[in-house]
Formats: structure tokens, C-alpha cells, sequence
């Protein structure tokens, strides 16, 4: 009676959180993020169980089979809906309606052939391997693809690993009890709808506030990024240097303004597209030039930031001499017969720093050496001057 109870509860709970998902992945018009997916398999696993309390394990009933086939489907479709989360998208209705008609026929030859608990013993140890394998993907995602939810995915490991030994347990029990085994009174039944119900509320939840944070962090992505580049915007860029400096012992860095020459004729001559395809190339060549740790951002228009943490006058100057030769070798399709164009870029450098708060003072050092370098004929590298002000920069924070 008591494992009754609880299953209904957990048909009400599954049916619930269908409906939660199904909202959900409305409001998600564009990226659902398998939230409509999570839904089909919340429903598939509530209509089993509803299935499973009207019929019980009744022989040829065509309501059984039907449950059992569903009972192992709804997992796959979990696996389907977070290959969708981690954005990998997956055909979902054909692979499980194909799964469902194999499984049916298997379950139909294996009663025939040896049985009704032969039957119910092959879902036991199905969903044991299924789980057995979704425990290890959670696993092995916790190290890979899954780092920023390294938590998240071995909590999820240890829970999906729970309900594997469980009917792996099943499993053993039909092997050597039959049927009985199934009593819905027996404690093992009990204690297994009991972690089921378990299961059941806690995991839509958590999958609820996964996908929260996945949306917190790519709105955090869109503010401190660029959305042509996917470089830093200045805010990322002062995000970046709040992180740096905010450690104890940290050298001089210096701040690289590179701008694109006659980037406006480009524009002009080639069209817009055309321009913002050599700015994504610029930006993939001075990401790909630039030292690992070393943050990259773009102002805007044609003018790029790098500033070269912890690095001395000759350790910038050799990264900005670096980086002129690397735009100057950068070729981009113009398209239309146009051929390849070639562009080269001037390069402004800074005096050293060891604060983010002096950002705007020696931005506009770096901005004087590239005007200079403009004025003396472009594609070159310009060291910021001597001036009395640039002291303030290089002062030590108080």
C-alpha cells in the first residue's frame, strides 16, 4: 500500500514538472535548451507509472507492454534533452519511436520464449546498463565538456548511480524470486519507489537551476563581450584587469591599442560585410598572437585593446612588433571578383601600469603613440612618450 501511495504521489510530481518544463521552453522561443525534450520524458515516465498502477504486472496486457517499453524510453530521451542542454542537437522523436518498436518486439519474444519474469527482469537489467551508462557520461562530462559544472555533474553521477543498483537489485531478485519479487507491498518495492519519488523531486529542480545559471552566464557572456568578434568589450576588458591586479604580486603590464589602417576605405570600397569579415580575421589573428593570459579586446569600429600582463617595455614592444606582421601577412576574399585584400594595422603602445583604476589615462598614452605612428606613415609600432603625466600610471597602488 505504501509503495502505491508513493507512486501515485511521484505520477503527480512527474506530471507537474512536465508541465513546468513545458512552460519553460515556451519562454524559450529561441534556445530551449532540451527543456521541451526534459517535458516529453517526464511524460513518458509519469504515463508508465499511471500504467503500471492500473494494470500491475499482468501477462499479455498490451497496457504492460506499453509500460515497460515507455519505462525505458523516458531515460533516453533525459539523455537526449541534456545532449540539447550542452548544445548538441540531437533528432529526438525518431530514435526513440524506433527504440519503442524494437523493445516492444523484444519484450514480446522474451515473455514468449521464457516467460513473464523473463520480461520484467530484461527491463531491470536494460535500465541497470542505461544507468550504469548515463553514470559514467555524467562522470567523464564532469572532467570534459561539463568542467564549469564539474559539481553539479558528479552529484548527478552519484543519484543517477543510486537508481542503476537499484535495478540491478531488481534484476537479481526476479532472477531468483520470480514475481513475488514485484509484490508492491515487499519492502524492496517500497524502498525503491521511495528513491524513485526521491529522484523524481529533486531532479527537475536541479535541472531547473542548471539551466538558470546557463542563461545568468551567457547574459554575463553577452555584457562583456563583443558580439561581432566575441572578443572582450571594454567592460569585459576592466573585468579582466579587476581579476589580474587583485593578486598580490603582480608586475607591470602594458596596453597595445592596434587600429586598422584605412579601414574606412575598405568599407567604402568593399562594402560593410566585407569589413567585418577583416575584423573577425584581425581579431583571430591577434587572439592567436597574443600571449596565453593576455586579455584581448575591441573597442569598437576598427580599434582592438591587448594589454600584455605582467610583461616588460621590451617584452610589449616585441608583442606589438609581432602582431603588425602577423595583420600584415592576414589575407581576406574581398569577394566579386575583387580578390584578396590585404591590411596592415598601427600599433599604439603604453607605458607599464599595476592598477585597473588608471585604465583611461593610459589608454590615452597608447592613443598618442598610435597618432603618431598614423601621422609617420602607418603599418608601425609606436612607443608611448615621456611625458611627466605618465608617472601617475606607473605609480604603485597606495
Amino acid at each position: 500500500m505504501v509503495a502505491t501511495v508513493i507512486l501515485g504521489m511521484l505520477c503527480v510530481h512527474l506530471l507537474c514538472f512536465c508541465a513546468m518544463f513545458l512552460l519553460i521552453s515556451r519562454r524559450l522561443s529561441g534556445k530551449k535548451m532540451g527543456t521541451d525534450v526534459f517535458a516529453a520524458g517526464h511524460l513518458q515516465l509519469a504515463v508508465a507509472y499511471i500504467l503500471q498502477l492500473l494494470v500491475g504486472p499482468s501477462e499479455w496486457g498490451a497496457m504492460s507492454f506499453v509500460n515497460h517499453t515507455l519505462t525505458l524510453c523516458a531515460p533516453i530521451t533525459y539523455v537526449f534533452g541534456a545532449l540539447r542542454f550542452f548544445n548538441r542537437p540531437v533528432p529526438v522523436l525518431r530514435p526513440i519511436l524506433a527504440l519503442a518498436v524494437i523493445y516492444t518486439v523484444a519484450q514480446v519474444l522474451v515473455q514468449a520464449s521464457w516467460g513473464i519474469a523473463a520480461r520484467h527482469a530484461l527491463l531491470a537489467a536494460s535500465c541497470a546498463l542505461l544507468f550504469l551508462t548515463m553514470t559514467i557520461g555524467l562522470l567523464y562530462g564532469a572532467r570534459t565538456f561539463a568542467k564549469d559544472l564539474r559539481l553539479e555533474m558528479i552529484v548527478f553521477a552519484i543519484l543517477v548511480g543510486g537508481i542503476c543498483a537499484l535495478n540491478a537489485a531488481k534484476f537479481v531478485l526476479i532472477l531468483n524470486g520470480g514475481m513475488p519479487a514485484l509484490d508492491m507491498k515487499s519492502p524492496f518495492q517500497t524502498a525503491f519507489y521511495i528513491y524513485m519519488s526521491f529522484l523524481g523531486t529533486v531532479l527537475p529542480p536541479a535541472v531547473v537551476w542548471l539551466i538558470l545559471r546557463r542563461l545568468t552566464d551567457e547574459l554575463r557572456t553577452m555584457a562583456t563581450q563583443d558580439p561581432l568578434t566575441g572578443l572582450l568589450n571594454r567592460r569585459g576588458l576592466m573585468d579582466g584587469l579587476d581579476g589580474h591586479f587583485r593578486g598580490r604580486h603582480v608586475g607591470f603590464s602594458h596596453l597595445l591599442i592596434v587600429d586598422i589602417d584605412r579601414f574606412k576605405q575598405i568599407n567604402d570600397n568593399y562594402g560593410h560585410q566585407t569589413g567585418d569579415l577583416i575584423l573577425c580575421r584581425v581579431a583571430e589573428v591577434i587572439q592567436s598572437t597574443v600571449r596565453h593570459g593576455d586579455l584581448v579586446c575591441r573597442l569598437g569600429g576598427e580599434e582592438f585593446v591587448v594589454v600584455a600582463l605582467n610583461s616588460d617595455r621590451e617584452g610589449a614592444m616585441h608583442l606589438a612588433e609581432r602582431l603588425r606582421e602577423a595583420i600584415a601577412c592576414t589575407q581576406v576574399p574581398a569577394g566579386h571578383g575583387h580578390g584578396l585584400i590585404r591590411c596592415t594595422a598601427t600599433i599604439g603602445v603604453s607605458r607599464g601600469f599595476v592598477r585597473p583604476q588608471v585604465l583611461d589615462e593610459i589608454m590615452r598614452q597608447a592613443d598618442a603613440a598610435l597618432y603618431r605612428g598614423k601621422e609617420s606613415g602607418r603599418n608601425r609600432v609606436e612607443w608611448a612618450d615621456e611625458s611627466p603625466d605618465v608617472q601617475v600610471a606607473q605609480a604603485s597602488p597606495a
